[in-house]
């Protein structure tokens, strides 16, 4: 199993970025060369670079490594949509050989590798592949975000079978309190617990100010089969 982790949420702004973000800082605590990605942007802003995804160029910041935006997020849409209709209406085929390619790259110059997905496990990237067909494709234990709000039991559980189906190593999920509040808590990241056969790795709270480093301290990675390594195992 290659070093490093696919991170994937129960839907779209449930905060995979920043728990991405903390992931790298407790890899970079251990000493690790860590290198970043995020394949796939939609809601990006014209410069005079090119398309910035927001959560991109913070992955850039936060890696100890040198890496060029492009070798980052090489697929990158202006508008906030779906990524596979942002990319037909731009005449962009999404190859998943080519995402690939710049994960190799970047392993060749890191210790381990924080990818981070677009949406949930299968956002579609074309006609025929997912999220999910990207993840196996580049052969990375998963970590899931559930973002704790209401409707989080069915779309974890439902996300957790598919990474199972897959054939994935799901390394841990970790849940991240969306909202100000949310009615019974305790007892949704209980059953939670309860019903998925991997440990929670973090309980984040709702943050009024966002830190890396904050988050970083209160994630716990596993150790053992799916942990980080001294080298790539291919």
């Amino acid at each position: 199993m290659n070093q490093g982790y696919f991170i994937t949420g129960t839907d779209t702004d449930v905060g995979k970025t920043w728990v991405s973000l903390g992931i790298v800082e407790a890899l970079k605590q251990q000493g690790k060369k860590v290198g970043v990605m995020k394949p796939v942007s939609a809601g990006c802003e014209n410069t005079p670079h090119g398309l910035r995804n927001e959560d991109a160029l913070l992955l850039q910041k936060h890696s100890n490594i040198e890496q060029d935006y492009e070798q980052i997020n090489p697929y990158a849409f202006a508008p906030a949509i779906a990524p596979h209709i942002a990319a037909a209406d731009t005449g962009v085929r999404m190859d998943i050989e080519i995402l690939q390619q710049q994960l190799q790259t970047i392993k060749q110059h890191s210790d381990c590798v924080v990818v981070e997905g677009a949406g949930g496990w299968r956002v579609p990237l074309n006609d025929f592949q997912t999220m999910a067909d990207l993840a196996k494709r580049f052969q990375l234990p998963v970590i899931l975000v559930v973002g704790m709000r209401l409707g989080c039991l069915n779309h974890a559980l439902l996300s957790v079978e598919a990474i199972h189906t897959s054939g994935l190593p799901l390394t841990g999920w970790i849940a991240n309190q969306v909202a100000t509040e949310m009615n019974c808590l305790d007892e949704n990241i209980k059953t939670l617990q309860q019903m998925i056969d991997a440990p929670m790795l973090a309980q984040i709270p709702h943050l009024e100010w966002l830190d890396a480093t904050a988050i970083a301290a209160r994630i716990n990675l596993p150790a053992g089969r799916n942990s980080l390594r001294p080298d790539w195992a291919i």
